[in-house]
């Protein structure tokens, strides 16, 4: 008994060692929003220490409205990278896709080269127009690939039928997958990905608190077996966000701010634990080579 209790302890040591060390690791974060109703309790100033707490060397930010994600972005020029969001308040999450401003808009956004991507664009079962008759999507992922640029988009259906046609009718832009589906299992994130060479899946939001009937953990923090052979299958294809929206059940009212940002170590505490659990190399990847990859590829970012 002594002898199994000490290998126990070893191993407990040894598994602790490792996260300890790779909790030090940079990483990046694909999806950092930072909104009207976050201003109040999360200064610029604030929501960059934070970053530098995390070790986030890189992060993707979306403003709502989009010029926050400009602000931002001014106070760590070399640390952020600004996407241009359609969204000015609350329910613009599903009117932009009915609205034709929204092009000329994002246009006129990405022109400035101020913005180096478009998103996040919700395309939710019951709200979003049909995929025939999505005008302003298929013009913005249009506009993305003319500016080469990545476009993130969310999507919550119960099968992953509405990106596979998205992608395919799209293969010259590059699609930032938000959440990976969402909803989906991995097996239909497997679909996407074998057959849409141009999308990468997002795991923001992929937690115990966000997500919740479609984990990417057990209850204890380990992987599951399904979504650990995804990952391998493709680490080149996925990266991690940490989506620092809550309470995630009341986004956008006027009367409680949003205090996301004093969650972030939380949701990057989950993430790191699973990305622990991957061969160094494999984590690394996802844990941030993929997103500088995909949204810095002219910046000098130091993931190791």
């Amino acid at each position: 008994m002594p002898a199994i209790l000490s290998r126990l302890t070893l191993f407990c040591w040894l598994l602790c060692m490792s996260f300890d060390l790779y909790a030090q690791f940079p990483v990046a974060d694909v999806h950092l929003h930072y909104k009207w109703s976050q201003q109040d309790v999360t200064s610029p100033a604030g929501a960059i220490e934070i970053l530098e707490q995390e070790n986030i060397v890189m992060g993707v930010v979306i403003g709502t409205p989009a010029e926050l994600a400009l602000l931002l972005q001014s106070r760590a020029p070399d640390r952020l990278v600004p996407i241009f969001s359609p969204y000015r308040e609350g329910d613009d999450w599903y009117r932009w896709a009915y609205d034709d401003s929204t092009l000329t808009r994002a246009r006129t956004a990405l022109a400035s080269g101020q913005y180096q991507g478009i998103g996040e664009l919700h395309v939710i079962g019951g709200f979003a127009p049909s995929l025939a008759k999505a005008r302003v999507l298929k013009q913005l992922l249009k506009l993305a690939a003319e500016f080469d640029v990545p476009i993130m988009i969310h999507t919550e259906f119960s099968r992953p039928d509405f990106m596979l046609n998205l992608c395919q009718q799209f293969p010259d832009t590059r699609i930032l997958w938000a959440h990976s589906g969402a909803l989906l299992p991995p097996e239909a994130v497997d679909r996407v990905l074998a057959q849409c060479g141009n999308v990468w899946g997002g795991l923001g939001a992929r937690d115990p608190w966000r997500f919740v009937n479609n984990p990417v953990t057990a209850d204890d923090g380990t992987l599951l077996p399904e979504w650990k052979a995804l990952l391998l299958k493709y680490p080149s294809r996925f990266m991690v966000g940490s989506d620092p929206v809550w309470p995630v059940d009341q986004l956008d009212r006027w009367d409680v701010a949003d205090s996301g940002w004093q969650e972030l170590d939380r949701f990057w505490t989950f993430h790191r634990r699973w990305l622990a659990q991957l061969p160094n190399a494999v984590a690394r990847q996802i844990g941030c080579e993929n997103a500088v990859a995909l949204f810095a590829r002219s910046r000098q970012v130091k993931c190791d």
